[in-house]
This record gives structure tokens, C-alpha cells and sequence, in this order.
């Protein structure tokens, strides 16, 4: 690999970057992370790809261990640009129609969903590889950074369906814990997935686990799992040493039941999100 290779491809990176984190010396420190990684790199199949998800990645484990708040200056997309997202012309737009958007409120995979597929136009299944995320989770994490920084308030429908999500969420953990085999049942979608990363496939999981069933019997007794909200959500979590090893986050379908668990182990992806052990709660 040559260092033209990386060069070629620093302006759409760097605007990227400069797009997540709002500050363009902490995109510098970010492109001489990946500049060191790329050349420590064997044979690269996608070198566009591979250096898109490694800064994306950096840039998102630098907001996580961010503690100052700050407002930065993030640019709302022409509706009617084209989308380029190898084109130079992207860092000329970093100083254009710019609004000021306090980026705190969002959690850092928001901000990596919402930049990547809103403002340079990558396709979901494109954020979803690049995050190490499911597609779902990229399309929920971009629709409500999305409405945030659109200041539109969570409709009322949204917020009681949140508060019913966590409510089945919290069922199943307890439910799992206690090896309640029928009720796990009653709270899968008849055709629930659960899928795991490369790294918790390493650890002996299955690469899926299709239908109500094979998930039910996958959880029925864990004990290993405490609940934790991740990036804002209920899930669950391994927890050792004070670090989270592996990531359970859950989504639900139209019909309130758990529809896809995301079992997620790769430790690049876990530093990307905002895991928060929940405090212990008595139960009557």
C-alpha cells in the first residue's frame, strides 16, 4: 500500500470526522490514528470501506470518553446537493448554511448514524457495516438524532411506546434470570432472531439464533447478563472488571414483542457505545 493510497482518500475522511466531532483538531488527531493503522495494515480489499469504518470507529470511541461539553457547528444537507461521499467538494460544504446544534444531546452513535447516512448520503446497510450495528439499529439511532437536531420534540405515541419497550425489556431480563422459559416465549416474535458479531461467534455462539424458541432457549436461565441502557436503551450486558464484554440490545416490532436481539462482542464496536450499568432495583 502506498501513502497516495491514503491520501486520496483524506478529504472525505477528514470531513467525516470534522462532521462527528465538530472540531477539526480532534479530526487531525483522529486521520493520524488511522494514518498509523492503515500502515501497520497487511492486503486491504476495500480501502475506502476499511478506513471509513476505522475513523468512524475512532471518532465515535473519542465522544464516548469525552467529559467537557461543548457546542460545535454541524451542517443541515442541501435536500437538492448530490451526494458524493468520495468527493472533495464535502469540505468546502463544512462552511456553508451551518447551524449551530448543541451535538451533547446525542449519543455518540447517534451522531455517527445521522452524519454518515443523512449527511453523506451512505446507505443504511453501508452505516450498519461500518458500525459494526444491525441495520435496524442504525435506522433508530438516525431517526432520532435526526428529530433532535431537528429540535421535534418525541411524539407522545413514540415516548409511550419507549416506556412500553423498556417495560417488555425488563420482563424478558427478569424472566431469563429466573429461567422462565414460557414467558421468554411470550415476549419473542413467533420469527425472533438473534445475531451475533465474529468475536461472540469466537466465544461459541451460534451465528443466529432463528425463531422464538432457539432465542428463549439461548437466554432461559442466563444469570451473566445485567441490565444496562445502551446509547439511551434498555439492554443487557457482561459486565467484567467494570467493562463491558459482550452487548445484548434488543428491538421490538409493531407488535411490542422483542423481533431482533443484537448480541455484540467485537470490542472496537463496544468502546463505540454508551453502555450505563442500572442500579438494582428491589422487587416486591
Amino acid at each position: 500500500m502506498d501513502v497516495t493510497d491514503f491520501d486520496a482518500e483524506r478529504p472525505r475522511l477528514t470531513a467525516i470526522a470534522i462532521r462527528i466531532l465538530g472540531s477539526e483538531a480532534d479530526a487531525d488527531d483522529v486521520l493520524q490514528e488511522a494514518w498509523l493503522r492503515f500502515s501497520r495494515a497487511d492486503a486491504i480489499d476495500d480501502l475506502p470501506a476499511w478506513l471509513t469504518t476505522v475513523v468512524t470507529r475512532l471518532c465515535l470511541d473519542q465522544l464516548r470518553r469525552r467529559r467537557t461539553r461543548s457546542v460545535v457547528e454541524a451542517v443541515v444537507p442541501d435536500d437538492h446537493a448530490p451526494v458524493d461521499p468520495a468527493a472533495d467538494a464535502l469540505l468546502a460544504e463544512l462552511t456553508g448554511d451551518a447551524m449551530q446544534v448543541v451535538l451533547d444531546v446525542l449519543a455518540p452513535a447517534e451522531r455517527a448514524a445521522f452524519v454518515l447516512h443523512d449527511v453523506f448520503g451512505y446507505p443504511f446497510d453501508d452505516v450498519s457495516a461500518i458500525m459494526g450495528r444491525s441495520s435496524t439499529a442504525v435506522r433508530q439511532l438516525a431517526s432520532r438524532a435526526r428529530r433532535k437536531v431537528q429540535g421535534v420534540p418525541e411524539p407522545a405515541v413514540s415516548q409511550a411506546a419507549r416506556v412500553e419497550n423498556r417495560r417488555v425489556v425488563d420482563a424478558f431480563l427478569t424472566a431469563a434470570r429466573g429461567g422462565e422459559l414460557a414467558t421468554l416465549l411470550s415476549l419473542l416474535a413467533p420469527d425472533a432472531v438473534m445475531r451475533a458479531d465474529l468475536v461472540g461467534q469466537s466465544m461459541g455462539a451460534e451465528t443466529a439464533y432463528e425463531g422464538a424458541g432457539a432465542v428463549a432457549a439461548r437466554f432461559n436461565g442466563t444469570r451473566g447478563a445485567v441490565p444496562v441502557t445502551i446509547d439511551g436503551e434498555l439492554g443487557a450486558a457482561w459486565i467484567q472488571a467494570g467493562s463491558p464484554k459482550v452487548a445484548f440490545v434488543f428491538h421490538l416490532g409493531e407488535t411490542g414483542l422483542v423481533h431482533e436481539v443484537e448480541m455484540i462482542a467485537d470490542p472496537d464496536v463496544l468502546a463505540t457505545m454508551d453502555i450505563v450499568r442500572m442500579r438494582a432495583k428491589s422487587r416486591d
